[in-house]
């Protein structure tokens, strides 16, 4: 095959005509990971429900927004009541009036473990760290209430956020890397967690966020299974992706050594 052929194809990197004249190395290795509807269709959409949901909070009524919100809230009560609602609607909220970070934690969690292993695979780590860190943080919670530990009042504190699946993302990302990168993952997380624990003292996610970092761990095993392997994959997305991933001594193919973006 021709190094024509192969570029002519489909799934290359995005933005057309950005890729005449850019060979891989710095520039092919960011095109190849900037999000795209095509590529990150999952990360975008969600971010998008996100900041709608944001953008609401921070011009609607107060009083409205705090109704939603509780409406929403995946606290002891709601997670008694009305489960499923709580669990799903919990997650299209952010902890906060300020969206940007979310855009960020997106940016470096879930986009690059979608392009990874597709979007409906990266879609159930998220939600499967979402509603496992809600299920046993709160159920901590009902037991310390139950047992006189906590007063009634804590089953209806404010539970919303996306940290715990972006968390379990992070988790799932790090089981796909190179061992200094998975170690720099964890690393990570872990100090998040540690400052987040010693400063906020919050029960519920001082138990939330080590859980769901810990489900994507443990969804490393099935992941590295899926990595690589999702439908309509581009060769020369997979293939700058697969040079990347490469040990350092293994050689990178002449195509890309040759070929133009």
């Amino acid at each position: 095959m021709t190094e024509r052929q192969v570029y002519a194809g489909r799934g290359g990197p995005p933005y057309g005509m950005l890729r005449l004249g850019l060979r891989t190395g710095l520039a092919g290795w960011v095109l190849a990971r900037v999000p795209t509807p095509r590529r990150n269709p999952f990360a975008l959409g969600y971010l998008a429900v996100v900041g709608a949901t944001t953008t609401f909070a921070g011009l609607a009524d107060p009083e409205l927004v705090l109704r939603l919100q509780e409406a929403s809230s995946s606290d002891g009560h709601n997670l008694l009541q009305h489960p499923l609602r709580a669990l799903l609607l919990s997650g299209f909220w952010v902890a906060g009036p300020v969206w940007m970070p979310y855009l960020w934690a997106f940016a470096f969690t879930v986009a690059p473990l979608e392009r990874r292993v597709g979007a409906a695979r990266a879609a159930l780590v998220f939600a499967a760290g979402h509603a496992t860190a809600t299920l046993l943080s709160q159920g901590v919670v009902i037991v310390a209430v139950e047992t006189g530990r906590l007063e009634p009042a804590a089953m209806d504190y404010l539970d919303i956020g996306v940290s715990y699946g972006v968390l379990a993302s992070l988790g799932a990302l790090a089981g796909l890397l190179r061992p200094r990168g998975r170690l720099l993952a964890l690393g990570l997380a872990a100090a998040l967690i540690a400052d987040q624990i010693a400063t906020d003292r919050d029960l519920v996610t001082a138990v939330g966020h080590p859980v769901a970092l810990l489900v994507g761990v443990a969804l490393w095993r099935r992941l590295r299974r899926w990595d690589g392997h999702r439908p309509g994959r581009g060769r020369v997305e997979a293939a700058v992706e697969v040079a990347v991933e490469l040990p350092e001594a293994a050689p990178v193919p002449a195509v890309l050594r040759s070929g133009r973006f």
